[in-house]
């Protein structure tokens, strides 16, 4: 995420005109070649102090009520054995992520993601800051829609817990 000063005046602008985080991806992609994902997006945009327009509406009092009722749902390790997660509602799309309390060695933080296929992997957020993905088939790659939505509903996970 290494942007000269005429790039970061770009996506402050970008951010003023009210523009989502998506759509500034897309305009670093397309008008200044730098591919960042969603979430070194808005790894950027929170190091350049700005607030994008686009942050998810506080959803209704019953559903948050009862997802937190319900407590964290037992995930199993890679071991085998239970290890108690943070698990997630699904996303309107089907994509489910859940939070480990135990991150994984080597990773700051670490969970579970369902994609809507039904596939599964583990994902994990290391010291320098990598999304990494392990999916349980290998050589599975989940659909670009889909890891979008993954890095969406990661955020607001991760945001919950102060990351």
């Amino acid at each position: 995420m290494n942007l000269d000063e005429s790039q970061r005046k770009k996506v402050s602008e970008w951010i003023g005109q009210g523009l989502k985080l998506s759509e500034i991806q897309n305009r670093l992609s397309s008008e200044l070649g730098v591919r960042l994902t969603y979430m070194e997006v808005r790894l950027l945009v929170d190091d350049l102090k700005l607030t994008p327009k686009d942050l998810e509406p506080a959803k209704p009092a019953a559903a948050v009520g009862a997802a937190t009722a319900a407590g964290p749902a037992p995930v199993a390790d890679a071991k085998g054995g239970p290890q108690a997660a943070r698990q997630a509602a699904p996303t309107a799309g089907g994509v489910t992520v859940s939070v480990d309390q135990l991150a994984r060695p080597g990773a700051l933080v670490s969970g579970k993601v369902t994609f809507k296929d039904g596939n599964r992997a583990e994902w994990y957020l290391d010291q320098g800051g990598r999304l990494g993905l392990v999916p349980e088939k290998a050589g599975y790659r989940p659909p670009a829609t889909d890891v979008q939505e993954f890095q969406m509903a990661l955020e607001t996970e991760l945001s919950k817990i102060g990351f």
